[in-house]
């Protein structure tokens, strides 16, 4: 069996960044919630940039309906711990890793807990799980953690990152008191002000926010690993410019287009209101 050895495994990062770097990155802890089809590349992708220290949080196990687009989902899963199974995948890449595992998930008793000591939060959650999402973005936000959200959107990734001391998550997206069908369209619109996954869309009807079903693909899971793994290398080692709430990122592949939205006001911008206006009408119609 051969010899884990930290600086020879991750040597090849080496000339994007300086050894310096890649220490202090092996000495960083990253939080992220949920498992599943972001949550999981985005640990695998981490894990290889030479990040040393994760909390991960996942109650679900793995199933069929998970093989397209899951990093951990095969035959042989089936049925284990989503938490479980990453964990052991990233620990076969780095046997040195030091991982807390949530095998009940995130919620209000334990995500203090769960955010302890951690420098990055990155958002793996389902899309369907409003209330838990705007739990884990305020406690960030009060507690002064970084937070990145790299949704997969179509088959592209649209990125919104929320930096201490600047916009909250809750005042882009202005989910607060609403009914949960008008906080999946805020959050959907609010990742995504540009909707360019609109024109490709080839059915309609398995887009259904009440019933929390929506089409997802593994090329967009991949692009969204991507681009958080590339936040975080320029949050941690504190490089660059980083783009923050109200400025997303929507890269969209299959229509070979980069777009840089600004929402001052987030969701109380008048162009997003309209939209929204337009989503609930669609919604309504397509329920009738």
């Amino acid at each position: 069996m051969t010899a884990f050895d930290y600086d020879l495994a991750f040597s090849r990062n080496i000339g994007w960044i300086t050894e310096t770097e890649q220490s202090i990155l092996r000495n960083r802890r990253i939080a992220i919630a949920g498992m599943g089809g972001v949550g999981g590349s985005h640990l695998l992708t981490l894990t290889r940039l030479g990040v040393g220290k994760f909390n991960i949080a996942d109650f679900d196990v793995f199933e069929l309906a998970n093989f397209n687009r899951q990093a951990g989902a095969s035959l042989s899963h089936v049925g284990q711990p989503k938490v479980d199974v990453m964990a052991n995948m990233a620990l076969d890449i780095n046997s040195e890793l030091k991982i807390r595992r949530f095998s009940e998930g995130v919620n209000a008793e334990n995500v203090d807990d769960f955010l302890k000591g951690v420098d990055l939060f990155i958002d793996g959650l389902d899309f369907f799980v409003p209330k838990v999402r705007s739990l884990v973005f305020a406690r960030c936000d009060a507690l002064g953690i970084p937070a990145v959200i790299a949704g997969p959107i179509g088959i592209g990734a649209a990125v919104v990152n929320f930096l201490p001391k600047q916009m909250s998550f809750e005042k882009y997206f202005c989910l607060q008191g609403q009914p949960e069908d008008e906080q999946l369209l805020r959050f959907l619109l609010g990742l995504s002000p540009a909707m360019l996954q609109m024109n490709y869309l080839v059915d309609a009807s398995r887009v259904d926010l009440p019933n929390h079903r929506g089409p997802s693909v593994s090329m967009a899971c991949e692009l969204c690993a991507g681009i958080a793994g590339t936040q975080a290398l320029k949050i941690l080692l504190q490089r660059g410019k980083v783009i923050a709430a109200p400025w997303g990122l929507h890269f969209d592949a299959y229509r070979n287009k980069l777009v840089t939205t600004w929402r001052p006001g987030g969701n109380r911008h008048p162009l997003q209101r309209l939209g929204l206006w337009i989503a609930r009408r669609q919604l309504k119609s397509s329920s009738q």
